[in-house]
């Protein structure tokens, strides 16, 4: 099916409340997303990254992927920020201004994240830009169909991501445990 022929059977221009909620999370969660890498506070940036996190989830429950959502909540608001704040917490951040977390590379850094961006918007616009989502159809997120891709199609490089992510861990434990005792032992001295 051609897109103007997709067009023309959907309603290019027909808006429903999904997608005008769609578009106002989506907005949301850019903002907050801007907000997280702009602002000058270590806290407050990882505050305004559960808020981007969360506006993801909501854009995946509009879209019913529900299981998405749920693993974007638990996982990645719930466990990574979570870590991340208690990293904060445990390595005594500056609450307030931290002059040593900006860096003057920040029109290099604009340049290449519009660079990536637009690459992004256009890899996916030009991959999806017949593929219309049935929103009245059987839900393509549901939990039956994504563990079926996942587990079927997926198993072996979600299998090799535990296990990286299973030695990242263990490196991480290692690193602080040999730097914490070479701390310790210069303490002792």
């Amino acid at each position: 099916m051609s897109a103007l022929a997709a067009a023309q059977a959907h309603g290019f221009l027909s808006t429903s409340g999904v997608e005008i909620l769609f578009l106002l999370t989506g907005v949301v969660t850019l903002g907050a997303a801007i907000v997280t890498v702009t602002t000058r506070r270590l806290v407050h940036a990882a505050l305004w990254l559960v808020v981007a996190l969360g506006g993801l989830a909501v854009e995946y429950l509009l879209l019913t992927a529900e299981f998405i959502a749920w693993v974007q909540v638990l996982i990645y608001v719930g466990s990574v920020v979570v870590l991340l704040l208690f990293g904060l917490m445990l390595t005594k951040a500056p609450i307030g201004r931290s002059p040593d977390a900006d860096s003057g590379n920040r029109p290099a850094a604009l340049a290449v994240a519009v660079a990536a961006a637009a690459a992004l918007v256009w890899v996916v616009v030009d991959a999806f830009r017949t593929t219309w989502i049935d929103l009245r159809g059987a839900p393509q997120g549901s939990t039956k169909v994504s563990g079926e891709i996942l587990f079927r199609h997926w198993v072996l490089p979600f299998e090799a991501l535990s296990v990286l992510l299973l030695a990242a861990l263990v490196g991480a434990i290692v690193l602080s445990r040999k730097r914490g005792s070479k701390q310790g032992s210069e303490e002792k001295r």
